[in-house]
């Protein structure tokens, strides 16, 4: 109940007993509430709802007043805890429940030496006091060191669960900022945005990526075109694409191979579009872009998943977990990042295009003669052609 908006009064609650007389009165949910609301109203029977409840309110404050003062007279509300919390915010709230509205209260809190509070953080200390001192077990020590250690025992669980947060938040942030990428991705196609030209610059990006790889060689004729050549082949390339001679390697370098590339790219995408149309081409790139980003989303989500329940371990090496989950997260995001770049645009320049829905048309009718049944039109037709002659006999 601590700091939940809900005073203690003294002496009892008017407000809830009027509640509670207006149910037994009969008087519906929906009708109290407006009852004790103060929105403006022209509804007669809200009104008069209004008017039973304020009346109902001024008994029971006439009721209780005495024994309100009864109260205030005793020295008023008195809180008893049966525990110090692990939070010093707890503990406050529940003191703050005494002494509410300017009315007089008290507090008092007990803790056992073998609570958690005390076992875990200076009970031990305070156990062999009352040895040397001989307490007895049921005698309450009330000193101030003994207070400050239950308080310093508190700071001490609050900057553990502080720690804990901000290294749960420290992970989060990760996949935090991996998220704000990809979802702004996916708002663009849910939004209807044109993306023609970020497909395209899929394309440069991904041709530019994987020709450095297979090219990477400072020796062209070490240069790895077979791979290359299978990477984009029916894409882009076909067998006869990319077989130079050693004269010819030695006139080339990787911008005309990325250059010759990105032209084929560029011509299949425009024939594509003039085949289908700028509208449908339109739809078509939303399509295959939410529909890779959802795939390898969701099994970037499990990756890392796994690669977090494991990176505790690289604390035993003196590493820091939370760095060395950034570090490995992001290089799976930027793995991740361009295989979505190449099966998107490979998607777009692919993936077959129905321009118009089939028709639909009705061979059978729902009253034919073999409608749900398992017997031919042939055999239908000669046992009504049949039936219809025994009717002339």
């Amino acid at each position: 109940m601590a700091g939940r908006g809900t005073d203690i009064k003294l002496g009892g609650n008017s407000e809830f007993l009027a509640v509670a007389e207006m149910k037994k009165l009969e008087y519906s949910e929906e009708l109290i509430e407006n009852a004790r609301s103060f929105a403006e109203t022209d509804d007669q029977e809200i009104i008069a709802a209004r008017e039973k409840y304020q009346s109902l309110i001024k008994k029971y404050d006439e009721q209780i007043a005495p024994e309100a003062d009864e109260v205030r007279e005793a020295g008023g509300l008195f809180i008893i805890g049966t525990e110090r919390h692990e939070s010093r915010r707890i503990d406050n709230q529940l003191r703050g429940r005494a002494g509410r509205q300017g009315d007089p209260g008290e507090s008092c809190f007990y803790i056992s030496l073998e609570d958690d509070l005390m076992r875990l953080f200076g009970g031990d200390r305070v156990r062999l006091i009352m040895e040397r001192m001989n307490f007895e077990e049921d005698i309450p020590l009330e000193v101030g060191f003994l207070s400050k250690a239950i308080e310093s025992a508190q700071r001490k669980i609050e900057g553990n669960n502080f720690a804990i947060r901000k290294h749960v938040l420290d992970f989060d942030d990760v996949m935090s900022q991996m998220r704000e990428t990809i979802y702004s991705q996916r708002r663009k196609v849910l939004d209807g945005e044109d993306i023609h030209d970020n497909v395209i610059q899929m394309m440069k990006q991904d041709i530019d990526a994987n020709v450095k790889t297979y090219c990477s060689d400072s020796v062209a004729e070490n240069w790895n075109l077979d791979g290359l050549r299978s990477q984009y082949m029916n894409v882009y390339l076909m067998d006869t694409d990319l077989r130079y001679s050693i004269d010819d390697l030695n006139d080339i370098d990787q911008k005309d191979i990325i250059d010759l590339i990105q032209k084929r790219g560029e011509l299949l995408y425009k024939l594509r579009e003039d085949e289908f149309g700028a509208e449908n081409m339109r739809e078509l790139e939303r399509v295959c872009l939410l529909k890779t980003v959802d795939r390898y989303w969701m099994d970037h989500i499990d990756a890392m998943d796994e690669l977090k329940n494991g990176i505790g371990l690289r604390g035993y090496a003196q590493r820091n977990p939370v760095e060395e989950y950034r570090f490995e997260g992001f290089n799976m995001f930027d793995e991740m990042i361009a295989a979505i770049r190449e099966d998107t645009v490979k998607l777009v320049l692919t993936m077959p295009v129905r321009m118009q829905a089939p028709q639909r048309e009705q061979v059978m009718r729902p009253d034919a003669p073999n409608a749900g049944g398992k017997q031919t039109p042939y055999r239908s037709a000669a046992r009504a052609e049949k039936k219809a002659k025994k009717a002339k006999r």
